[in-house]
């Protein structure tokens, strides 16, 4: 699955994506983001095995936290940088719109794992991703993101489970063209 750029994602709770370029590096290709969080929105604590990740803060105030560290506060012009297999998470800290110029390095699959997380938030619209979409992505991509705060039962019987059963019910079809998730 191929997206042309600018390529715009909604989450349904407060967040907005605009995935604007690719920059070819010889170390890997990096993609150019500009990020949107209503007041106290924010991704889950999350970890990216394979990429590392930067965040600017244009406009607002964005808190972050690394897994069992206590949470630090940027203002405009500041940059939280997260490494690979660091687990993480921002939030908009403040009482206006967040903005953020960020940067993922490599790209992978980021742009469809995240197109599809969204996409399954929205049509949820707990917060939570609808299930079948969620297992896809957490059994598929296991090697790429995860969410370390997920009970370990919920990551090795549930979610490979309900990703069964939603290839037996057809519900992945959709996803025909993904990108080869990486080992």
């Amino acid at each position: 699955m191929n997206f042309t750029l600018p390529h715009t994602i909604e989450s349904g709770q407060g967040e907005k994506m605009i995935f604007k370029e690719i920059i070819k590096e010889p170390d890997g290709d990096k993609v150019i983001i500009e990020g949107f969080c209503k007041p106290k929105a924010g991704p889950a604590m999350h970890v990216h095995y394979k990429q590392d990740e930067a965040l600017t803060v244009v406009k607002g105030k964005m808190g972050c936290q690394i897994l069992g560290q206590e949470p630090v506060y940027y203002s405009v012009g500041q940059t939280a940088t997260f490494q690979r297999n660091v687990p993480h998470r921002f939030w908009n800290a403040g009482e206006d719109e967040l903005v953020v110029s960020s940067w993922v390095k490599p790209v992978n699959s980021l742009i469809f794992f995240l197109t599809v997380l969204y996409a399954a938030q929205k049509k949820s619209g707990t917060g939570r991703p609808e299930m079948f979409d969620a297992a896809y992505l957490m059994t598929k991509y296991k090697h790429e993101y995860g969410m370390p705060q997920l009970p370990s039962f919920v990551k090795k019987v549930i979610m490979p489970t309900t990703y069964f059963i939603g290839r037996l019910l057809g519900k992945y079809k959709k996803f025909d063209g993904a990108p080869v998730p990486l080992k």
